[in-house]
């Protein structure tokens, strides 16, 4: 038995030896494998450190797989090398600068029984030579710099820019993955010769033809999985798709696909487990009746269509064969003929693990019965529907899957189950805003202890924060209780949340100090809004240690005394609002604002003094509100410093002084409120310089992500190993600071407007109004075409109304009223289609009131008032006496014209007075001239 053993181990020996194995791989695979890692890593790099000449089985290294009987190398991933710079982030993966290159494919000729190479993320341009490897069966070449892939199937290589690209020559490919390249449509031109291929995956790759392109992947009949997601490819969807039957999974969404989706195309795959037709703009009906016979179907989404297509689920012919396993449909009308009903199919399903129904307008009550038909349930959202009634969960009901839950936005009422936290023990997001909630926020909220997001605005609830959740909860990141009737001290004293960077108690009915427990967040907050609540007393010293702080709002609440200092230690603040309190006299004068302030409201309290100097390096402000305060003085000119500055409002103080020349140069000013002060003189003309465009998108960070966002990798079965096209990333939630926080007040139409999110961002106007100004109206204003609001009433301005003003073409309120305007009104603002808003009344206008057609048929006496001259619709009628005096130069005449007359007829009188009285003293003093006056008079009287 031992002679056996020996002979057949010595037997073995000899054939590795034969064959020309070292230590369990071929030579020259060891060797080709050295040559690679030399090609794609620094000589000195840290990376692969398996792979070197002291250790060497290749089939032990690093990103190295072989056959367990050949062991001949049949896997390589090179994806993602330090060449590539690539690094993975979390769940997030984040792709650095680096330079493009070529890798010569012959480097890999060596390794004959290569099945998979994945060279994904490496910033190649291509491959130079020819890729000879007959066993290849996946190639993976996503996130590089492809910038065309010439034929794969030709025997000779491709010249492009003087870098190939490789072909493939008799090779039975399967997998080819091109994803995250920058392709040209001719890419695919001939690709469907690859008859072999069963997965190919060319999403967000930049390619823009209409849908015939595709066609020709029609051809490709073994194709289980096809993703060309991402790119912009328009037109209807080819038809021939629907002759594709050994597709399992297919993938177009964010791509401008339009028309209708073809019922053949669900009905005749029948192998589909996975289709994914969201972010299009389909147009018609479609049935999900053509479901019925596709038993494989696991996955189902169609999201973001724009509200373009209906979709009915509830077809009474049908019964559907599937169970599936992630269902998604939003933005579309749903089920129109029976009022927006939830799909009732869904009752027959039982193995969900995703659903969002979302923004369908669907109407009932709350599907309580969906999540308990299914416990496995990870993902849901049911959000901005009209689903009322209670939301209930069953008290023995554990979904321990759920991470995801989201029903905001809908008219759900009652209080919260009791035992929710038991019920939905490992959430991560939460958020039940937006409803008719109420009650007290449950305590066993506290036993999620992963919750992360916890979002319970705009309910009714009441009471206070539980300790529970202030204890418990530490890997909460965002707790938003935003618009409830919270009461109480803002946070229970032994407040533990570490992890908290967004903490939103806004328009609640908060008393009291501000808690000082919040300090135990302060290594991580990044955004406190308490604002629109009852607390008292002065901002706290410690606020100062919250050094992470970025914003800060507490405007509207009952606040007093001076700023504190400590707000001159927060280095990242760029948002500051402390609006509506009794906070003054003084502002700190804080250097740190300067680096980083953006928006500063400070609104309604009691400053005093003059203009902050501290501001005049403030460069990267956009806001900047000190409206109703007592600051006195000149605005100074240093203003024009600002640069990055869209909103200046300084309406109610004391200012004075002429309009500064430096307002002149602020190109970005959209919004500029210098109303009811007492500023005089006349207004610069060189305001015309300012545009008051639409800026704002291209503020530098402005549309800053200040929250994450969450990524979830869906696979299906043996596909997610074998390629990644089923590796689905979905972007669940992003949170914009811009839209959430930044908003800015205007008087316009009469009324104090505020302007927040995209509305801001359309928002431009100027108002000069309630101040001394003197002088003509600038001509130069009616080229002013983005302008919405104008103002410049209850001043001296004096002049005609310039014909000019009928370019303003987006006015939508202009107020001239309280002048001494005098003559006629151009006929040409009729042509001002967006003005809702017109007064001229209190001036000395004459002649006709613009004719009353489009808006100005909609203006009443009140735009007109107080100019006596005045006629025509809706003021008395004219005729053509009056009209002829009315429109004579000799009628163009003011209040100012009325006094000087008055004035030079006194003067004239007391000068002929004083001149008569002289003479008859000087007369009476003197006998010899009045000796000879008395003759001359005797000669003169006959």
């Amino acid at each position: 038995m031992k002679c056996l053993l020996l002979c057949t181990w010595t037997w073995v020996l000899l054939v590795l030896m034969g064959s020309g194995r070292s230590m369990g791989c071929l030579e020259e695979e060891r060797s080709a494998l050295l040559n690679i890692k030399a090609a794609f890593y620094p000589p000195n790099g840290s990376s692969f450190l398996s792979w070197r000449d002291n250790h060497g089985d290749c089939c032990d290294w690093d990103s190295v797989e072989c056959d367990n009987t050949t062991l001949r190398v049949t896997r390589l991933y090179l994806n993602s090398t330090p060449r590539g710079e690539w690094e993975e982030w979390g769940w997030r993966r984040i792709e650095a600068v680096s330079s493009p290159w070529v890798i010569d494919a012959s480097l890999f000729l060596p390794l004959e029984e290569l099945q998979v190479l994945d060279l994904s993320g490496n910033s190649l341009l291509g491959l130079n030579g020819t890729l000879h490897l007959k066993k290849l069966k996946g190639l993976y070449l996503s996130y590089n710099n492809l910038q065309i892939v010439p034929s794969l199937y030709k025997q000779t290589s491709v010249e492009v820019q003087n870098l190939s690209f490789s072909q493939l020559e008799d090779v039975d490919l399967e997998v080819l993955d091109l994803r995250t390249n920058n392709l040209v449509n001719d890419a695919l031109a001939n690709i469907m010769r690859i008859t072999s291929l069963k997965a190919l995956n060319i999403s967000d790759c930049g390619l823009d033809a209409s849908s015939k392109l595709l066609e020709g992947l029609c051809r490709l009949r073994n194709l289980e999985d096809l993703d060309i997601s991402i790119n912009g490819f328009w037109g209807p969807l080819p038809s021939c798709f629907c002759n594709m039957t050994s597709l399992r999974a297919l993938d177009v969404h964010n791509n401008n696909f339009s028309g209708v989706i073809p019922p053949s195309l669900l009905s005749n795959l029948k192998s589909l487990e996975y289709i994914e037709l969201s972010g299009n703009a389909f147009e018609g009906l479609l049935s999900l009746a053509s479901l019925a016979n596709n038993s494989n179907l696991k996955v189902f989404r169609l999201l973001d269509n724009h509200n373009h297509l209906e979709v009915n689920t509830e077809d009474t012919t049908w019964i559907p064969s599937f169970q599936l396993m992630v269902f998604s449909l939003s933005n579309c009308v749903l089920n129109k003929d029976a009022n927006g009903i939830i799909p009732n199919f869904l009752k027959e399903q039982y193995d969900l693990r995703i659903v969002q129904l979302s923004h369908n307008e669907m109407i009932g009550d709350f599907p309580n019965w969906l999540l308990d038909n299914n416990v496995k349930l990870e993902q849901f959202e049911l959000i901005n529907g009209n689903l009322s009634g209670a939301f209930h969960l069953a008290s023995n009901l554990t979904l321990v899957r759920m991470w995801w839950f989201d029903v905001s936005a809908n008219i759900l009422e009652g209080e919260l189950p009791f035992g929710i936290g038991s019920i939905l023990p490992n959430l991560i997001y939460l958020n039940m805003s937006n409803n008719l909630l109420k009650g007290r926020i449950p305590p066993s909220i506290g036993n999620i202890k992963s919750l992360e997001t916890l979002d319970l605005s705009n309910n009714g609830f009441m009471g206070g924060i539980p300790e529970t959740l202030a204890k418990y909860c530490q890997s909460l990141s965002m707790l938003k209780l935003s618009g409830n009737n919270l009461q109480g001290q803002m946070l229970p004293r032994h407040t533990n949340l570490s992890s908290l960077r967004f903490l939103y108690l806004d328009r609640n009915r908060f008393t009291g100090d501000i808690s000082p427990s919040i300090l135990n967040s302060s290594s991580s907050l990044v955004i406190f809004d308490a604002s629109d609540n009852f607390l008292s007393g002065a901002l706290p010293e410690w606020i100062g240690d919250i050094q992470s702080l970025q914003v800060l709002m507490m405007s509207n609440n009952l606040m007093r005394g001076p700023l504190s200092l400590s707000l001159c230690k927060l280095p990242h603040l760029n948002h500051l609002d402390l609006s509506y309190n009794n906070l003054g006299p003084n502002i700190p004068p804080c250097a740190n604002f300067t680096c980083s302030m953006r928006f500063l409201h400070l609104a309604n309290d009691t400053f005093a003094g003059h203009f902050p100097l501290f501001l005049s390096t403030a460069s990267s402000i956009v806001i900047l509100d000190l409206r109703h305060n007592a600051l006195s003085g000149e605005i100074p000119n240093w203003i024009s410093s600002l640069w990055n500055l869209k909103v200046l409002l300084l309406q109610g103080n004391n200012f004075e002084g002429s309009i500064p020349l430096g307002l002149c140069l602020m190109k970005n000013i959209s919004m500029l409120d210098l109303s009811n002060n007492n500023i005089s003189g006349k207004i610069p003309s060189c305001l015309k310089d300012l545009t008051f465009g639409n800026y704002w998108a291209n503020m530098p960070g402005f549309n800053s992500t200040y929250a994450w966002t969450w990524v979830v990798r869906w696979g299906l079965g043996n596909y997610k190993g074998r390629f990644p096209l089923i590796e689905r990333t979905i972007i669940v939630n992003s949170y914009t600071f811009m839209d959430a926080t930044v908003e800015a007040d205007f008087m316009t139409k009469r009324r104090l407007e505020s302007y927040k999110g995209k509305i801001l961002r359309l928002m431009s106007g100027m108002d000069l109004s309630q101040n001394n100004l003197t002088g003509v109206l600038p001509p130069e204003f009616g080229y002013f075409s983005e302008l919405r609001a104008l103002n410049l009433s209850h001043n001296h301005l004096t002049g005609l109304v310039p014909h000019t003003f009928s370019n303003l073409k987006n006015i939508e309120s202009l107020d001239l009223s309280y002048n001494s305007l005098i003559g006629p009104l151009p006929p040409q603002l009729t042509e001002l289609y967006a003005l809702s808003d017109f007064s001229v009344a209190h001036n000395n206008l004459s002649g006709r009131t613009p004719e009353p057609k489009c808006q100005f048929g909609t203006f009443g006496e009140a735009s007109y008032e107080g100019n006596p001259l005045l006629c025509g619709p809706p003021l008395r009628s004219c005729d053509d006496s009056n009209q002829e005096q009315g429109t004579s130069p000799s009628f163009y005449h003011t209040k100012e014209d009325d006094s000087w007359r008055e004035a030079f007829l006194w003067s004239f009188v007391g000068s002929y007075v004083v001149a008569f009285i002289g003479v008859v003293l000087f007369l009476y003093l003197n006998s010899y001239y009045w000796y000879v006056l008395f003759k001359i008079v005797r000669k003169l009287i006959p």
